[in-house]
């Protein structure tokens, strides 16, 4: 009885296995380009999002002596272009509009009165104070009410973000969001309205203390 002969092993031949990686490596591409591009495809794996962040560490704690007298709500639209020289927008570029919102407030130091800057009366009924003028504070951008309205990345823009993760892809419209709203609460009058409200407000306790004369000078 004879044995039926082996069947001799195929191997791929070298010009197969480069053909083969010039189609697979560009449709890995193509896919991941496409979970970047088409919302709601990734969706379609079933994503999920934990968060096992760590409890927030108490670091320091600041005694504030600052009387916060007006607060002003801003508004702004960040429309950032980053492109190339010698590339069209499609190849390398991107374009970001952002809506920022932030809160600047506007606050009177009274941790900087002196015994000088508060002269009474020998009767106690009539009272002087100068303070220091009112000053802005930092903007505060507000995140729950800021956002991407579009993001336009040119093709190599993308592929990068496929083999990196970029955590400060919006820190620069941000930056400058908070600029913006700096700039417009210095000419919105926020520090004379502060000085306003604070000045009513030492009127009101001094009064209600006995005092029937206050007045609240403002200085450097």
């Amino acid at each position: 009885m004879t044995t039926p002969p082996e069947r001799a092993t195929r191997r791929m031949p070298g010009w197969a296995k480069a053909v083969s990686a010039v189609v697979v490596v560009p449709a890995l591409l193509f896919a991941g380009v496409a979970l970047a591009v088409l919302p709601g495809i990734k969706d379609l794996f079933g994503t999920e999002t934990h968060d096992r962040s760590g409890p927030a560490l108490l670091k320091s704690i600041q005694d504030l002596s600052r009387y916060d007298a007006a607060s002003g709500n801003f508004q702004v639209v960040v429309d950032l272009e980053k492109d190339s020289k010698y590339l069209p927008d499609a190849i390398r570029g991107t374009r970001t509009l952002y809506v920022g919102a932030g809160t600047v407030d506007a606050y009177v130091d009274l941790g900087r009165l002196g015994d000088k800057d508060v002269t009474v009366d020998g009767d106690r009924t009539s009272a002087t104070l100068r303070l220091p003028h009112a000053r802005l504070g930092r903007p505060a951008l507000d995140a729950d009410h800021s956002y991407a309205v579009s993001k336009k990345r040119g093709l190599l823009d993308r592929l990068g973000d496929l083999f990196s993760d970029n955590p400060n892809s919006e820190q620069a419209v941000q930056r400058l969001a908070v600029k913006h709203i700096a700039d417009a609460a210095k000419d919105s009058g926020l520090t004379a309205r502060a000085e306003a409200n604070t000045t009513g407000m030492l009127e009101g306790l001094l009064t209600s203390l006995g005092f029937k004369e206050v007045h609240v000078t403002y200085g450097p």
